[in-house]
């Protein structure tokens, strides 16, 4: 197909898909002038993988350049590509950042973690940091919840990498991290929303819970 197929069949304008292609995140198609080339499905699907990596992904240019290398030349090690997913999502660490907070929780929880990773250590560090800096503390136990959950979570996902091809591995890995964690977010805050509801809202006062004013007299 030509790019202006292409557009339509992507749902992409043409002067994105020339973008993307200066930018190398879309591969060339077969030139059958000096001016024009045929594409073909896999850049359809390459181009609405890349849109969901920018978009919903909300990773940067460079970012997806790189995820997309990982995923046309995987390490030999399939656990090194949690690195490479989590180095895309998380900025780099800085320097000068006290680790030794996340490093303590880590510890506490029995947490397997390599030093390479540093950047999501560092994520969890600066999490930390803003709580306190905010003064905002977490209901007791919240962080051991929040861990218990997640690691199990992490433990079913693992559980799903696929083991029968190495691209399947990879492509399971690396947008599964990338691009579930807006999925995540999105249902701790409908979750929050439902609790809420159920809590304060006209269903809980229906059901015989006081609204918190009255409560409070």
């Amino acid at each position: 197909m030509r790019i202006s197929q292409l557009a339509r069949e992507a749902d992409v304008p043409v002067a994105t898909i020339k973008f993307y292609l200066r930018e190398k995140l879309l591969h060339d198609g077969e030139l059958t002038s000096p001016t024009q080339a045929q594409y073909d499905e896999t850049h359809v699907q390459r181009l609405k993988l890349v849109r969901a990596l920018l978009g919903p992904g909300g990773l940067s240019i460079a970012a997806t350049r790189e995820l997309l290398a990982a995923l046309a030349a995987p390490p030999e090690a399939l656990h090194d590509l949690l690195g490479i997913a989590h180095q895309a999502v998380n900025p780099p660490a800085p320097d000068g950042l006290d680790l030794v907070p996340a490093y303590q929780l880590m510890g506490r929880w029995g947490w397997r973690i390599h030093e390479k990773d540093r950047d999501s250590q560092a994520a969890l560090a600066r999490a930390l940091q803003a709580l306190d800096d905010a003064g905002f503390d977490l209901p007791e136990g919240a962080l051991d919840l929040y861990a218990r959950v997640m690691k199990d979570m992490a433990e079913a996902e693992v559980r799903g990498v696929p083991t029968d091809s190495v691209e399947a591995a990879v492509r399971y890995v690396v947008l599964g991290t990338v691009l579930v964690e807006p999925l995540l977010l999105a249902l701790r805050r409908l979750a929050q929303q439902d609790a809420s509801s159920r809590r304060f809202g006209a269903d809980a006062t229906s059901a015989g819970a006081a609204p918190p004013e009255r409560a409070a007299k």
